[in-house]
């Protein structure tokens, strides 16, 4: 059984999430505040947290800066819970390192389904996984592992799907629907700048520039391309 935590100081939606995710077999532990959150969190890391911006000591978005700094946190599933609209909330929060956002009033199946897509991506493959190589990068999808010049990069699971997603067409340009296509079960909606943002977060951590990539390239007007090759980036890179 997957153990949840949702961070909500809202009694009643805090009754009604844990009712609805309960039913669909899950434990779902609740902090109504920040300090909480942080205690329940130090003692046992959950296998997803549920994370309301707005808390009565604090807001998600610190809680989501703070945990990224943490290495056995790091990996942690993130799922912001953010008021409909407030497109700057949901993009800080990307940024900060969550690695979904759910609009508020949601639906239970739309919450079910992005809690469940968001634990999939979290969890390692059992059997050997295939090894997907472009110039200096490997990804491992079996361990959902990636390393750059045989050293570990630390994404989250979501961000780890976009990557393979291009990795896997190297070369070739992917648009954002396409990206969103290939990852499914997950909605674009009207909201399309949480791939923008993602991928800035990925960039931080494969390019030696993130402000000059060389790797992860950005087509103006149509998408994203994974470069086969950086040439003679890849060889500095690698100390060769």
């Amino acid at each position: 059984m997957h153990r949840l935590l949702l961070i909500e100081d809202d009694a009643r939606r805090a009754v009604m999430v844990r009712d609805d995710l309960g039913q669909a077999g899950f434990q779902v532990d609740h902090a109504p505040t920040a300090a909480q959150a942080r205690y329940a969190v130090l003692r046992q890391p959950p296998d997803l947290v549920l994370m309301d911006v707005m808390l009565p000591d604090g807001d998600g978005l610190a809680l989501t800066a703070e945990w990224r700094q943490q290495p056995r946190l790091s990996g942690l599933p993130i799922l912001m819970l953010t008021a409909r609209g407030d497109a700057a909330d949901r993009i800080l929060g990307l940024e900060l390192g969550a690695d979904d956002y759910l609009p508020k009033p949601f639906e239970p199946r739309e919450l079910l389904a992005r809690v469940r897509a968001l634990l999939r991506r979290a969890q390692p493959g059992t059997a050997p996984g295939e090894v997907v190589r472009v110039g200096a990068l490997e990804l491992d999808v079996g361990s959902r592992a990636v390393r750059l010049d045989g050293v570990g990069c630390d994404l989250t699971g979501y961000q780890f799907d976009i990557l393979l997603a291009l990795a896997r067409q190297a070369g070739r340009v992917l648009s954002r629907d396409q990206i969103m296509e290939t990852l499914r079960g997950h909605s674009l909606e009207a909201y399309d700048r949480s791939i923008d943002v993602h991928v800035s977060r990925i960039r931080a951590v494969i390019e030696q520039d993130p402000r000059a990539p060389k790797r992860l390239l950005t087509v103006r007007g149509v998408g994203y391309l994974l470069a086969r090759s950086t040439g003679k980036s890849d060889e500095r890179e690698a100390g060769t």
